[in-house]
This record gives C-alpha cells, structure tokens and sequence, in this order.
C-alpha cells in the first residue's frame, strides 16, 4: 500500500483482487483537470505493467482532461515498459512528446550552477565551479546534487562527490537486485577499463572461473545499455562509474 497526495487529496493504491481498477482511478481523477506525474516509470514493469498500460491507454482515449508525464533515468526500459512500437502493447501507436535531458557542455554547465548560486544568494568560488563542471561530466542531475549539497554547508567537492558515489552505488544495487551476479561483474569490468566484447569477457570467466556463452554475455551488455549506464564499453555517467568499482 502506497499513499500519494493529487490535488491536495490523500491517495491509497492497494494491489487485491476485487479493489478499484487504475482505470476507474482515472476516470474520477478525469473530473478535474490534474497533470499526473510518474517518476522512474520504467519500474512499472513486472506484475502489474499490463493492468498499467491498459489504464494509461484508457485514459488517453476517454479521459481528456488528464495529463501524463513519465520519467526515467533508463530510457530502453522506460520504451520497453511503454511498448509504444510494440503492436502487443496497449499502447502501441499512441502519440507521446519526448523530451530528452542530454548532458550540459562545460559552458552551460558553469551557467546553470552559477545562476543557481546567485538565486540562492551564495557567492561560490569560480575555481569551484570550473572543478565540479569538469568533474561531474555535465550530468544535470550531479550538478543539482552538487549545488544542493554546497547550499546545506558541504562546501568540499571530494566529500560532495563521495556522497554522490554512494548514492549511486545504492542505486545499482537495487536496479541490479535479483538479475545474477553477471551484471555486477561487466560492470565493474568496464569501470577498470575492459573496453572491447574480449576484454569484459575474459574478465567475467576469469572470475567465474568458468565460460560464459556469448549470448549471455550479449543479453547483460544490452540490458546495460537500456538502463542508460554503459554504450560501447563506456559509461555515460563518470559517478556511476566510480560507484560500480565498489559492486
């Protein structure tokens, strides 16, 4: 049971044979005009995802006075849960605005931090802010952590980025929770620099201290590259990087 709050109102979603379906959740929420947020959606996928994607398709054939937005982190899964080019999905067809968040350039990157700072009122040393631009690699969302955490008096970036690492260990070992010990392994293969299909692989079997058939292999790299962590035997994200040394 998880409880929300829409439009000043206490929401309760328990998952039982014979409670209210999503569809008629939205069919009442349809009586006032609301815009429904989705956070990580593709985390939907399991169980429930069918009975989720059939009401979000309803709700965009009946219910005109909602709004929908989904986001997530792992953009082939986030596309694999949606099914919108899958002509078994409920969804299939359905038009949807995309909006992409692409990493900043160090000039832009310099800007959003440095007009943050001066919103909050709070002067920050310019060589500060060179340091964590070229550090963070223009990840929007290690920025925001970083100028958070600069605002609540953690003024050093090596104790910001620590705490970074571990969050973002955290969320490997959950995202990674249950999919075999694999995942693991080719991550850490190619955070010490295995770059190319022989590298990570003798890196695996050497640690199994077995083979490892390729089709395995290929179904951990591009599951990888769903969740939006690694592409071409590189990261795409210098933290998680880091944090996947430590898995």
């Amino acid at each position: 049971m998880k409880g929300v709050r829409i439009a000043g109102l206490e929401i309760e979603f328990e998952w039982r044979k014979g409670g209210a379906s999503l569809v008629e959740l939205f069919d009442r929420l349809n009586e006032k005009k609301l815009v429904i947020a989705i956070d990580e959606a593709q985390r939907l996928r399991g169980p429930f995802s069918e009975e989720v994607r059939s009401a979000l398709a309803h709700a965009y054939d009946y219910d005109r006075d909602l709004s929908f937005i989904l986001t997530g982190s792992e953009v082939g899964l986030l596309y694999d849960f949606l099914g919108i080019e899958d002509p078994n999905s409920p969804l299939y067809g359905r038009y949807l605005h995309e909006i992409r968040l692409e990493r900043f350039d160090g000039q832009r990157s310099f800007e959003f931090l440095e007009r943050g700072f001066e919103e909050a009122g709070v002067r920050v040393p310019r060589e500060l802010l060179i340091q964590a631009v070229e550090e963070l690699d223009g990840i929007p969302g290690w920025l925001t952590f970083f100028g958070n955490s600069y605002l609540a008096g953690r003024e050093d970036l090596n104790s910001i980025k620590r705490m970074a690492v571990q969050l973002a260990l955290n969320e490997l070992r959950s995202l990674l929770s249950g999919r075999g010990p694999r995942f693991p392994l080719v991550l850490r293969a190619i955070a010490e620099g295995r770059g190319s299909w022989t590298e990570v692989k003798r890196y695996v079997e050497e640690r199994e201290g077995r083979t490892v058939s390729n089709s395995v292999l290929q179904n951990v790299l591009e599951t990888l590259e769903k969740m939006s962590l690694v592409k071409d035997y590189t990261f795409l994200d210098p933290i998680y990087k880091a944090a996947s040394r430590f898995l």
